[in-house]
């Protein structure tokens, strides 16, 4: 859902940790968000926990055509908000790709794909903590991200909250390589749990953020949630215009588990609506279904 070490030392044998794999938190290899990275093995006494700290995708559940049940169109109160019938193609291999690339409201799902060439015009490099100093492309993000990204660590760090960005934009041809390596090691039909399809990652659309913190050692478990810095950017995400991607008990909806590291830049208004009606982003835009897990 890579680094040279600089703060800790991580023996092959600490890297199983649930929700993430590293080979260090500071090396190249460092963690990318579970939706879409390669694999460890969760911590034994969470991973059969209801709230799995493994985040990935849910077991496919033959969904594809879901959307084209329901009407799917926002509401007279949501009239802003794009139609989801209206930015979506289907491709000749039958996938539904996503032709609002550009907005920030742009949904990619399980069902709705980023076309495989689509990369970011305004890839920049937030000013902001990373765990790690190597010049690497999971440091950027679209710009009106990252400056909204900026604004919220500054106020983190104004209220002594210790917050560090870890994985921004990845490309589709990475994400790629990190899906067949997740095939590789763990098999198709477990892979598919946790680990995204290219094309199919927020984190190619460049507005979106893994962030972590020493108190979790930099990875990007579920346990974060419960340090001070994971209970800040609960409460305060959506101030900067960020929501939790895939919230606590909303799996069935996002197709992905609770990842509360996963943060998706939406502008402030629609977040602060997200934030206050616990919604998902699927649910703000109107899918008017319970299930958004597809067959691949």
């Amino acid at each position: 859902m890579k680094f040279k070490t600089i703060m800790v030392v991580v023996t092959v044998n600490s890297l199983m940790m649930t929700g993430c794999s590293f080979d260090n938190p500071f090396t190249k290899d460092s963690s990318e968000s579970t939706e879409d990275q390669q694999q460890s093995q969760p911590e034994v006494d969470e991973k059969n926990s209801g709230d799995e700290q493994q985040s990935g995708e849910k077991p496919d559940q033959n969904n594809n055509d879901q959307e084209d049940g329901n009407d799917d169109e926002p509401s007279d109160e949501q009239a802003d908000l794009p139609s989801l019938k209206k930015t979506v193609k289907v491709n000749a291999d039958g996938k539904k790709v996503v032709t609002n690339v550009n907005d920030t409201l742009v949904l990619v799902n399980k069902t709705r794909n980023l076309p495989s060439d689509y990369i970011p015009e305004s890839l920049v490099v937030p000013n902001v903590q990373f765990p790690f100093t190597e010049d690497l492309p999971k440091k950027k993000m679209q710009q009106v991200a990252a400056k909204a990204l900026e604004k919220m660590f500054t106020k983190a760090e104004q209220d002594n909250i210790p917050l560090f960005a870890q994985s921004g934009y990845r490309s589709y041809d990475r994400q790629e390589a990190i899906f067949a390596s997740n095939v590789q090691q763990h098999g198709e039909e477990e892979a598919n749990k946790f680990s995204a399809h290219p094309g199919q990652s927020e984190h190619q659309t460049g507005l979106a953020m893994d962030v972590t913190s020493p108190a979790v050692e930099f990875f990007l478990v579920e346990r974060f949630a419960e340090t001070k810095a994971g209970k800040w950017v609960q409460q305060n995400a959506h101030e900067f215009g960020f929501i939790i991607r895939y919230p606590k008990g909303k799996e069935g909806i996002t197709g992905y588990s609770y990842e509360p590291w996963h943060l998706r830049y939406v502008g402030k208004e629609h977040a602060t609506k997200i934030h206050e009606q616990n919604m998902t982003l699927e649910e703000y835009l109107g899918v008017q279904v319970e299930q958004v897990n597809a067959s691949q």
